[in-house]
């Protein structure tokens, strides 16, 4: 299958370079500034290796790539909130030429579900978003096996910017601020970690989710608009305010603290949460963990890595092999 891929970070250029051991060929690449494209297939690492350097993927210009020969649109440009632009332009342009769309941005999703639904309707692309929730983690897929219409609930730890620094706090005893400093120096958290301490992105992945488990409800666009909700309709909280004593309290009872994101057909709750120390919920580290509740099958877990380049681009190139 022929992609043309948008956003050259980390998950973007994961998805680039790794396209070809999935037997599929990039005829584009572009980052905010530039762009490969080429029908006949970009050289991907030439392309990466000028963009290195300092210089441009290639010699068109972004919005090139939008309009480049491929059968699938991979969105892996920073997720954005309210408008989800430019991302939602972007999934609009590429469906109103028929082609599919594979989701690595949330903000699409998250902020403007039916739209795209819509959008999807009067396409004879397909939409698929894996990606967007949970990294590596098979969450939408395995939902959607197991029949959304049955599963009541899903919950887990989302981010593993905020589960490193609840792990470390717990294990080491430090607090908050020492902590998040040793996670920048790390890498596992951002220079303005906002986003993950205050549960923002594990908000949004649980707000897709939610708006899967609605759909599953709806017989038309025109109800899922009436029932989808958004990043504001969400209950949320962060990590910034546990304090360390409150994890020492919580391993004299046997718990601790995670940040724990649920979504149900009621809404979406995100935040601090008291969790057996033992339990199903208490990974460490970056891992992330989601549990499903099951109308026949019960409780069920899925646990692996929750972010990354080539981990997410898994989630992607899995998507797109669900469109051949």
């Amino acid at each position: 299958m022929r992609l043309a891929v948008l956003g050259a970070g980390a998950v973007g250029r994961s998805v680039a370079e790794l396209a070809s051991e999935y037997g599929h060929e990039v005829t584009a690449l572009s980052d905010s500034s530039s762009a490969a494209v080429d029908a006949d297939g970009v050289d991907v690492e030439a392309a990466l290796t000028r963009k290195e350097a300092g210089e441009p993927l290639g010699g068109a210009a972004p919005g090139d790539a939008l309009a480049a020969e491929y059968d699938a649109l991979v969105e892996a440009t920073p997720t954005t909130l309210g408008d989800a632009e430019p991302g939602y332009s972007h999934v609009r342009t590429a469906l109103e030429r028929d082609r599919h769309v594979v989701l690595a941005n949330k903000g699409p999703v998250a902020e403007r579900y039916a739209d795209v639904r819509g959008l999807e309707a009067d396409s004879d692309g397909e939409v698929y978003f894996e990606a967007t929730v949970g990294g590596a983690i098979p969450v939408c897929a395995t939902v959607d096996d197991l029949g959304a219409r049955h599963v009541s609930a899903v919950r887990g730890v989302l981010n593993g910017t905020a589960n490193f620094v609840l792990s470390r706090m717990a294990a080491e005893g430090l607090d908050y601020d020492h902590v998040l400093a040793e996670a920048q120096d790390l890498g596992v958290a951002e220079a303005d970690p906002s986003f993950d301490v205050e549960g923002t992105d594990a908000a949004l992945k649980c707000v897709i989710v939610a708006n899967v488990l609605r759909e599953a409800d709806c017989d038309s666009v025109a109800q899922l608009r009436e029932r989808a909700v958004t990043l504001a309709d969400a209950e949320v909280a962060g990590i910034r305010d546990v304090p360390g004593s409150a994890l020492e309290l919580a391993a004299e009872d046997g718990r601790t603290v995670r940040l724990v994101g649920e979504a149900t057909r009621e809404g979406v709750r995100v935040g601090p949460r008291l969790v057996p120390e033992n339990g199903t919920l208490a990974v460490t580290g970056t891992r992330n963990i989601v549990e499903i509740d099951h109308e026949y099958a019960g409780g069920l877990a899925i646990s692996g890595r929750g972010a990354g380049g080539e981990e997410t681009a898994s989630a992607v190139l899995a998507d797109v092999a669900r469109l051949e």
